[in-house]
């Protein structure tokens, strides 16, 4: 069609093969397989041009529209293959919203303003699968490092070491530094509900020799140092979750060993490599530095 426009504009076949650069022979047989489709003749001669039929001239029209539509497209291509547009679907848990997630999309934003970002918080609910089902570009997760996930590739972003949180005046308060295993007898305070984020403070007890027995179970970081702070027990909380610490816990490292979790940005494999995604995943990495919790107190 774009022959037959080029023919039309021209005015004749061998002024259009002159300007396509095809020999005239070529232009004919591309009109003339079109009126064989067409069924219909679509140019006829006029002295030594030619001219197009009702049906020439409405399949040029349409011609025209689908060159500009196709160089529409063509340009929209260019600007999402150099990321500067697209749209990318984020899915997060709460502690990584505001440490992590907020700073590194502030970045995101003024450097590639042009892509529009779906952003949502799963909590509690994993966002991996998001990704695994194709509804999510990149989730931030929790796993361990070398955990194998079928179609998705783990970008690993910072280790986010727990701490021991005691409420003031507590027997332990004037150390430093507390083994872990300074903490067996004690009642423990859940600060996470089963899964990929307990899971570090639980193989750390088993490491130090002991069960941490939960006499509370909380799902959120802040209701946990809520109980804490009011005597009813000890609670690891991981560096993340101490953004907003209570006034009225005190903040210890522990070692021997120290609970860490592992968190990752997750992608699908399919995705690796697009310009965008890579400008959040750089934006990502860069907000990963965190300021360690005040152990003051």
């Amino acid at each position: 069609m774009q022959i037959l426009r080029a023919v039309v504009t021209s005015g004749s076949v061998t002024a259009a093969a002159a300007n396509l650069g095809y020999t005239p022979s070529a232009v004919s047989q591309q009109v003339a397989a079109l009126e064989k489709q067409a069924g219909i003749p679509l140019l006829e001669r006029v002295g030594r041009g030619v001219r197009p039929t009702a049906a020439g001239r409405l399949l040029t029209e349409h011609a025209a529209v689908i060159g500009r539509q196709v160089a529409e497209a063509e340009t929209a291509l260019a600007d999402l293959r150099a990321g500067r547009t697209g749209h990318l679907a984020i899915r997060y848990f709460a502690t990584a919203g505001a440490t992590l997630v907020a700073p590194a999309l502030a970045r995101f934003r003024r450097e590639l303003p042009g892509v529009r970002v779906d952003l949502k918080m799963t909590d509690p609910e994993d966002p991996l699968p998001a990704v695994t089902r194709g509804e999510a570009d990149v989730a931030i997760v929790v796993r361990a490092h070398d955990l194998p996930h079928d179609g998705v590739h783990l970008v690993h972003l910072l280790d986010d070491p727990f701490h021991a949180v005691l409420p003031q005046g507590h027997r332990l308060a004037g150390k430093p530094v507390l083994d872990l295993a300074d903490l067996a007898d004690e009642p423990w305070i859940a600060s996470e509900r089963p899964g990929p984020c307990l899971d570090p403070v639980l193989d750390g007890c088993a490491a130090a020799g002991f069960s941490p027995n939960f006499v509370v179970e909380s799902e959120d970081y802040a209701t946990a140092q809520g109980f804490v702070a009011a005597g009813l027990g000890v609670s690891l909380i991981p560096a993340l979750g101490l953004a907003g610490r209570h006034p009225a816990v005190i903040v210890r490292e522990v070692r021997r060993p120290q609970p860490v979790r592992a968190i990752h940005a997750a992608v699908r494999e399919t995705a690796l490599g697009l310009p965008a995604l890579d400008g959040l995943l750089a934006a990502l990495r860069d907000a990963t530095t965190s300021p360690a919790p005040d152990m003051a107190g």
